[in-house]
C-alpha cells in the first residue's frame, strides 16, 4: 500500500490536487481528517502565531495520545467500518490503526495507494515521516497574496470560522511559515511539489509530473468527478468547486477585498515565490524519489521520545 499525504497553506490548492488525483483507478482518498493534528496538538504554536508559547506536554513525551486526536479516530472507525474497536490509549497505537484503517479502506476498493489531505499536516510531517517511515507527501503552493485574500474572502462569506479568522497578519505570518516548511523538503526522497500556477497554466504536463512521481499510470481511464467523497460540502461550501477536480485560473480577490494600504504592507512582508520555485528546478524535484518497491511503510511499533 503506498500512502500519500497533501499538505499546504491552506487555501493554496490542495483540494483541487486530491479531487484530480481521485478520480484516478489506483487512489482511494476521503474528506480531510485532521488526525495528526488533532493527535499532537500545539496547531498554533507550530504556526509559530504571535504570544502562543508551547505548553507542558508530559503525556506526549510519555508515548500518550491527546483526548481529541483519540475522539477523532474514533470517529473515523465508525465511518470506515471499525466501529466497536477500542481505541488505542498511546500515540504509537493510535497511529498504527489509522494507518490500517486507511490501508483497508483502499484494499476493500481495490486500489494500491491512498491519499490523506490535510493542508495542517504540513506542521507534522515529522511525526508522519516518524511512524510511517516511506510515507510521501505532496505540497501544493500557491501564491502568497492569492492566499492571504482567498481565506479573507472565505472568512466573510461563511460563517463559524472555520479556522479562517485572524485577519491578513496572521495568514501573512502563517504563509511565510509554510514557505519555510515547503524549504526545508526540497530534494528530500517522497516530497513532491505542485505550484497552482503551473497546474492551471499547463494541467496535461503537471498531471503526467505528478502521475510520475507518484507512480500512477498517467494514461489511466479516470472515474467521473465527485466519484469519491472529498469534501463534506454542507460543512466546508468554500470547496464545491474545488472537488471537481478541474484545474482553472482562481479568480484574484485582493484587489477587491484590500486597500491600497494593505496591498503595499502585503508586498513587503509576504516572501516571494519565484526563490522557492528556483530551489525546486535546481534540485530537480520533478523526478522525485518513489519509495523502494520493497520498502516498509509500517508504522513504527511505539515513539521514543517527544515530538
Amino acid at each position: 500500500m503506498r500512502r500519500t499525504f497533501i499538505v499546504g497553506c491552506p487555501r493554496s490548492g490542495t483540494t483541487i490536487v486530491q479531487a484530480m488525483l481521485a478520480r484516478h483507478p489506483d487512489v482511494a482518498t476521503l474528506p480531510e481528517t485532521a488526525f495528526f493534528e488533532h493527535l499532537y496538538g500545539e496547531l498554533h504554536w507550530r504556526w509559530g502565531d504571535h504570544g502562543v508559547s508551547r505548553r507542558p506536554r508530559r503525556a506526549i513525551e510519555l508515548g500518550f495520545a491527546r483526548r481529541t486526536g483519540r475522539r477523532v479516530l474514533g470517529r473515523l472507525q465508525g465511518k470506515l467500518g471499525g466501529d466497536g474497536a477500542m481505541v488505542p490509549l498511546r500515540l504509537a497505537g493510535c497511529i498504527e490503526r489509522f494507518v490500517g484503517l486507511l490501508d483497508d479502506h483502499a484494499s476493500a476498493a481495490g486500489r494500491t495507494m491512498w491519499i490523506e489531505k490535510t493542508p495542517n499536516h504540513l506542521l507534522y510531517i515529522p511525526e508522519i515521516e516518524r511512524h510511517v517511515p516511506e510515507a510521501c507527501f505532496v505540497h501544493v503552493i500557491r501564491d502568497g497574496l492569492d492566499v492571504v485574500a482567498s481565506i479573507a474572502d472565505a472568512n466573510l462569506h461563511y460563517d463559524n470560522n472555520h479556522g479562517f479568522g485572524g485577519g491578513a497578519k496572521l495568514w501573512a505570518h502563517r504563509w511565510n511559515r509554510a514557505m519555510t516548511l515547503h524549504a526545508q523538503h526540497v530534494g528530500r526522497p517522497n516530497h513532491h511539489f505542485v505550484f497552482l500556477e503551473d497546474l492551471v497554466r499547463d494541467t496535461p504536463r503537471e498531471w503526467r509530473r505528478l502521475c510520475g512521481a507518484l507512480r500512477l499510470d498517467p494514461d489511466a481511464p479516470l472515474a467521473e468527478a465527485g466519484a469519491q467523497p472529498i469534501a463534506d460540502l454542507a460543512d466546508e461550501p468554500w470547496k464545491r468547486q474545488a472537488v471537481q477536480g478541474t484545474p482553472r485560473a482562481p479568480r484574484s480577490k485582493a484587489g477587491a477585498l484590500f486597500g491600497p494600504g494593505l496591498l503595499d504592507w502585503l508586498s513587503k512582508r509576504l516572501v516571494p515565490l519565484e526563490p522557492l520555485r528556483r530551489q525546486c528546478r535546481s534540485v530537480g524535484v520533478q523526478s522525485f524519489n518513489p519509495p523502494r518497491a520493497a520498502a516498509s511503510c509500517r508504522p513504527a511499533p511505539r515513539t521514543t521520545g517527544p515530538a
